[in-house]
């Protein structure tokens, strides 16, 4: 029996989302540059896209550009960025036969104008189909998205909108970029490295975790099976003991 088959069906994250870490050291492993592991990289978008449509999953977070990642050499953000407009371009058609719909959440005006046209453009076309949202984490960081919230609250406190009181966390929830969209059961990183790296902080609250040593090139459909049914091992108390949940 394979992994897929050992899948229990009926418990199946709603939302999963992935670190995508590890391009650069697959490239370095291949006497190439850092930009061929991205390059490369889109093929495992291809295969966790396939993994999610088997498996009934929703929604496909994937962290693709950071804030931070800005920092790194220009020739590298730049190809970083080509590559953005390239792929989804190339991919629209495949999304729309897999009934994918596409979200942003980040910066996106902080994006060069040939990223916003693409995905713009990508987000109309694809804005009928419901079987799989794939979201793009561009230009994003949870710090950067909380402060936002904060401001936005603030200034809804300040017109007398809202009462400091009453916030809760569903106020603060609605001012996140995931506003609506669930939050992840299932955060995967790649590549051995163990921490989340300024990723969905607010909303990781209550997600599992999981950690391969698997560099983000060489992620297939079955590693995504693998983190499935490792997640599907673990006993989800949210604060409660074994015996409340029984």
């Amino acid at each position: 029996m394979n992994t897929l088959e050992k899948i229990d069906k009926n418990n199946i994250p709603e939302h999963v989302a992935i670190i995508m870490d590890g391009n650069g050291r697959w490239a370095k492993k291949q006497g190439q540059e850092r930009l061929y592991g991205h390059s490369i990289g889109v093929e495992a978008v291809r295969e966790s896209i396939n993994a999610c449509l088997t498996l009934g999953i929703k929604y496909l977070t994937l962290y693709t550009f950071s804030t931070e990642n800005w920092n790194r050499p220009k020739e590298e953000v730049d190809g970083i960025m080509n590559l953005l407009v390239q792929t989804i371009s190339n991919e629209l058609e495949l999304l729309n036969n897999h009934q994918t719909g596409l979200i942003v959440i980040g910066d996106e005006d902080g994006l060069p104008d040939s990223c916003r046209d693409e995905l713009r453009d990508a987000k109309e076309f694809l804005a009928k189909n419901n079987k799989l949202y794939l979201v793009l984490a561009l230009n994003y960081s949870s710090r950067w998205e909380i402060k936002n919230a904060i401001k936005n609250i603030s200034n809804k406190v300040k017109t007398g909108e809202l009462k400091t009181e009453d916030i809760t966390d569903e106020i603060i929830s609605n001012q996140l970029c995931t506003a609506l969209i669930p939050d992840p059961e299932l955060i995967i990183r790649t590549s051995g490295e163990h921490r989340i790296s300024n990723f969905l902080l607010w909303q990781l609250a209550y997600s599992e975790l999981y950690f391969t040593e698997v560099l983000w090139p060489d992620f297939k459909e079955e590693d995504l099976y693998l983190a499935v049914k490792n997640y599907q091992s673990r006993e989800r108390r949210f604060g409660q003991t074994s015996e409340q949940i029984i």
